[in-house]
């Protein structure tokens, strides 16, 4: 016999093409939004923590990171140039 869990209704903002991405993820397993946040709730209580690990960048990715958003100090490469 399956035991009855009780339900909790849950209102969260989240960014609605981040949301539509994850939908289509999570649709090609066969879940929901609902479940899939199900399974990170329960994955971070059986973690005590979240349930993959989260870094902050150091100086020098942040500084790559923005040169990327900008264009400066950056350059196109090609697998031909990495072949070399």
């Amino acid at each position: 016999m399956l035991a009855v869990q009780e339900k909790s209704r849950t209102n969260i903002y989240v960014d609605v093409k981040m949301k539509d991405q994850a939908k289509e993820i999570f649709n090609q397993y066969g879940l929901s939004l609902s479940q899939a946040v199900n399974i990170f709730l329960t994955q971070s209580v059986l973690n005590r923590g979240l349930p993959f690990d989260v870094k902050i960048p150091n100086d020098e990715t942040l500084q790559a990171m923005k040169d990327v958003e900008t264009g400066e100090n950056y350059e196109d490469v090609t697998l031909e140039d990495l072949k070399k």
